[in-house]
């Protein structure tokens, strides 16, 4: 599986402020970020997939609030985890 506990807990650790913060607004963002890309990747391999197309949409429109949120409370912490991940905005 492409997703292990020890990669979710890299991500979380080098994103989050611990391994073990999974709450955290820019860990969660950067996680479906993660997600995204490979989604991304299977797609351009399995253009008729139209169940990972669909997850794929609601991934992006997840880590959409997640940002307006963060935008919203914090604009330096979502500009931050916006250059970090090279998210186009």
């Amino acid at each position: 599986m492409y997703l292990t506990k020890e990669v979710k807990a890299e991500i979380f650790a080098k994103h989050g402020k611990t391994a073990t913060n999974t709450g955290s607004a820019e860990g969660q963002i950067a996680l479906f970020t993660f997600r995204i890309n490979h989604l991304t990747e299977h797609l351009k391999k399995n253009r008729h997939d139209f169940n990972t197309e669909r997850s794929l949409v609601m991934l992006v429109g997840k880590r959409r609030s997640l940002l307006d949120y963060l935008k919203k409370k914090e604009i330096n912490r979502y500009r931050e985890i916006i250059k970090e991940l090279n998210i186009r905005k």
